[in-house]
């Protein structure tokens, strides 16, 4: 009765509904929230300065939600997969929405931070049920061609969002930044409700794992906690270490459960799925530190202004925008995981000049390592995602959806504490200066040969799923 039920639900998702509205209405939500994550980082100093908050509080509002978002993305997707994607996206817009208009109404710095707790649930609500609702409604022939758009307008959201929250905060000062999510927000919100009626939720009937969910965020808020903060004290590597036991708990508790939230044989019986999700986590560990180390460089070494380095940062998010979508294209006509092995191997290309780069070194040679890491991105991102979406079965796409957001919130985790050990080794807490810069240079060098190497495991791992007879 119950297989009966899922088979109707994906029927009906097919001939009620406008995939072309769907995606308008999946890309208009995944625009939104990367345009106010980097349109509020302008922000933060006049923030911190209206709400007399002190540095650690600022830091706070990225913080806690980077960590919201990490602890409920696999969860909500697999919510979504029992109680309906559909409702989870709505939700999770309505709640995101409502945060954002209620960050901008802020008395006090607490206040804003416990609003920011809210708003990260509500993106890992729209984040996990979003792709899983793209891939229900298309077609596989064009699932990378849809997902390169729909990825590409999360690059877009990203590159908007520091001119346009900088122009607001300078014009109407930090609470105006909010208001474009809001407005977009509620579009994104009534466009649901209008435009996408049918539910999808092929696990129907299927008990939530509520006990599961419970360990598997301990483990992820311990990992992501301790290891973004480890130059803090003893605090932040027993959270760590509590984080990684919570985390081998989760696996064992997982394997005994009948419906479990993560079903660990998703991993251990599919090599396409493990590998990928592999593929992915190395791909973000290796690169994500890279424009925190070029920020810095810019404007330490190189004596550039905020706003002249940011426009050479912001070149990397625009080349992913632009290409995703052809990426995406290649990943149709081309085995995906073949396309995700040369998106890899530029993205090792392009930490190898990184690792080449010095205090005299060419402004055009940063450029080049930028474009490269923005081309890799691209040429990887789609097709690894497509390949994830693509091999497993219809009730696990929530689950799918999640757990690749997940990798990339702990591979951007493990890329920082990388460089927070790093500086640690060379730069001994000193801050950066004049007298530093030579052993802050080290820690760029050294720290880009290891992420080069690391590139070079996730190469393996992509090559590994072309092995695999019937990937795409």
């Amino acid at each position: 009765m119950e297989k009966h039920h899922n088979s109707i639900t994906g029927t009906r998702a097919s001939s009620e509904i406008s995939p072309a509205a769907v995606l308008f209405v999946v890309c208009s939500a995944l625009f939104l929230m990367p345009f106010m994550l980097s349109g509020v980082a302008v922000a933060l100093p006049t923030i911190g300065r209206d709400l007399q908050a002190s540095a650690l509080q600022v830091g706070l509002i990225e913080t806690v939600y980077i960590l919201s978002v990490a602890v409920f993305l696999l969860p909500m997707g697999r919510f979504g997969d029992v109680y309906g994607r559909r409702r989870v996206f709505i939700q999770g817009i309505f709640i995101f929405t409502l945060a954002t208009a209620l960050i901008a109404l802020s008395p006090t710095i607490e206040v804003l931070i416990g609003w920011r707790i809210l708003q990260g649930i509500g993106a890992a609500m729209i984040n996990a049920s979003s792709l899983a609702i793209v891939v229900s409604v298309f077609p596989a022939e064009k699932r990378g061609r849809v997902l390169g758009i729909a990825i590409a307008t999360v690059y877009a959201g990203i590159s908007c969002g520091p001119p346009i929250g900088g122009l607001l905060t300078s014009s109407f000062g930090w609470r105006a930044v909010f208001l474009p999510g809001v407005l977009l927000g509620l579009l994104s919100w009534l466009l649901t409700l209008t435009r996408m009626r049918t539910e999808w939720c092929e696990a129907a009937g299927e008990p939530f794992d509520w006990r599961g969910s419970l360990i598997y965020a301990l483990a992820v808020a311990g990992i992501t906690l301790g290891g973004s903060r480890l130059g803090s004290g003893g605090w932040a590597v027993a959270a760590l270490a509590a984080g990684l036991v919570c985390l081998g708990l989760f696996a064992a508790v997982e394997r005994r459960c009948r419906y479990p939230v993560l079903d660990i044989r998703l991993l251990t019986g599919n090599r396409i799925f493990a590998l990928s999700n592999a593929a992915a986590f190395i791909n973000y560990g290796s690169t994500f530190g890279v424009v925190f180390f070029m920020s810095l460089y810019l404007q330490y070494v190189r004596g550039f202004s905020p706003r002249d380095a940011g426009l050479i940062l912001m070149l990397q998010p625009l080349v992913q925008m632009l290409l995703a979508p052809v990426g995406g294209r290649l990943a149709d006509r081309f085995p995906a995981a073949r396309v995700a092995t040369v998106g890899m191997t530029l993205c090792f290309f392009g930490l190898l000049l990184a690792a080449t780069i010095g205090p005299d070194t060419p402004v055009a040679v940063v450029v080049a390592a930028l474009l490269l890491l923005g081309l890799g991105y691209a040429f990887f991102s789609t097709p690894n995602t497509s390949v994830i979406m693509g091999c497993l079965p219809r009730r696990y796409l929530g689950v799918a959806s999640g757990l690749t957001g997940t990798m990339r919130s702990l591979g951007m985790t493990f890329s920082m504490v990388v460089v927070t050990l790093s500086f640690s080794i060379f730069m001994d807490g000193r801050a950066i200066s004049q007298a530093t810069i030579p052993a802050f240079m080290a820690s760029m060098r050294s720290d880009m040969l290891f992420f080069s190497g690391l590139s070079v495991v996730g190469i393996v791992c992509s090559l590994g799923r072309l092995s695999v007879r019937g990937i795409r």
